[in-house]
């Protein structure tokens, strides 16, 4: 079932004078997994809960494939949703907890109990959870009960599967175990799915494409790889991965730092200051070279396996961390040189990548 949103645009009552939603377009294809990705207060969760049916825009409409679902309720549009704090009920097991969207049904749409008990336990068996039913919510993990809100919202079989934050509650180990296991349940199910998320670790191993949000606009959507590799904004470039913007110029496609030029591409026929982006690995240290320069170690820190050295780039363009070899004698205040491999350079009001 594919989703479509076309031109959101939503605002709150006594909110800021700036939309939370403002014009929003996104397409979900069929099966496809997407994760709206931003930091808090971009709307992405309002966007969620639009699709949903929990929230109506100003503007715009919402599709669930060729049918306009704008003005459906959850139930007219057959979503399954989890939230973050799984809203679970506490006083019924987890086989009943499951069972509740088929059990509340009316008794024109209610399956037979034999059906509702066995749909339970197929789904028990499907997130890992068999011989569980007759638990309470209360005496599972964080993980567990987070897998027992996902079989619920499959109970009723969606056409779609909205998650808000599925993993937010739950501590790094079990958020990373869990993301794996939802990476196959989509591929077992072949849900449409969309999700929520800050975490930029989770969208971009989790999704097969990625709708970055800032001020209410989609910035960015693309594959794991075009975000990171090829991010359209500076806003992309500092938000997805370790990124450092540091001072330069653009003349003639050509990029400078305090008029000396790197060996970078830029995009011809712009001219002006703004800033490269680089990342950890995009420069190298302790290589001379004709396009190298100079730069001051500033500080040293182990990050892992690696070790990582913060440096102050000549000219007052700023300070990098950069990836350093662990063999490499250095020591703060020395001055070594570096070598540019690569960067993203933007103009200073520029809102697409030069």
């Amino acid at each position: 079932m594919q989703i479509r949103t076309v031109d959101i645009t939503k605002n709150f009552v006594g909110g800021s004078a700036r939309p939370v939603l403002d014009g929003v377009s996104l397409e979900v294809g069929s099966g496809e997994l997407v994760a709206l990705l931003g930091p808090s207060g971009s709307g992405k969760t309002t966007l969620l809960r639009i699709i949903a049916g929990l929230e109506f825009p100003d503007s715009g409409s919402v599709y669930f494939g060729d049918e306009d679902a704008s003005q459906k309720s959850v139930q007219e549009r057959r979503v399954g949703f989890v939230f973050q704090n799984y809203a679970l009920f506490k006083n019924l097991t987890v086989g009943e907890n499951i069972a509740f969207g088929l059990d509340v049904r009316g008794r024109e749409l209610r399956p037979p109990k034999a059906e509702i008990r066995r749909r339970t336990l197929e789904l028990l068996d499907l997130v890992q959870l068999s011989g569980l039913e007759k638990r309470r919510p209360g005496q599972l993990s964080g993980g567990q009960r987070q897998r027992v809100a996902l079989a619920r919202a499959l109970a009723v079989e969606p056409r779609v599967l909205l998650l808000d934050e599925p993993f937010g509650a739950l501590d790094a180990k079990v958020r990373r175990d869990l993301r794996a296991w939802l990476r196959e349940l989509h591929q077992q199910t072949g849900h449409t799915t969309t999700f929520v998320t800050h975490d930029q670790d989770e969208a971009l191993e989790l999704a097969d494409r990625v709708a970055v949000l800032n001020g209410g606009r989609i910035e960015q959507i693309g594959s794991p790889d075009d975000i990171y590799d090829h991010p359209a904004t500076p806003f992309v470039h500092g938000f997805i991965g370790e990124a450092s913007a540091l001072r330069a110029d653009l003349r003639g496609g050509r990029i400078f730092i305090g008029g000396h030029e790197l060996a970078l591409p830029g995009k011809s026929g712009r001219n002006g200051s703004g800033r490269l982006f680089v990342r950890p690995h995009d420069i190298a240290i302790g290589e001379a070279a004709a396009n190298g320069l100079e730069a001051e170690i500033v500080a040293l820190r182990r990050s892992g396996a690696t070790r990582r050295a913060e440096i102050a780039v000549p000219f007052e363009a700023g300070r990098v961390e950069i990836d350093a070899p662990t063999s490499a004698n250095l020591r703060p205040g020395e001055k070594v040189p570096i070598r540019f491999l690569r960067g993203t350079f933007f103009l200073d009001g520029e809102s697409a990548a030069a």
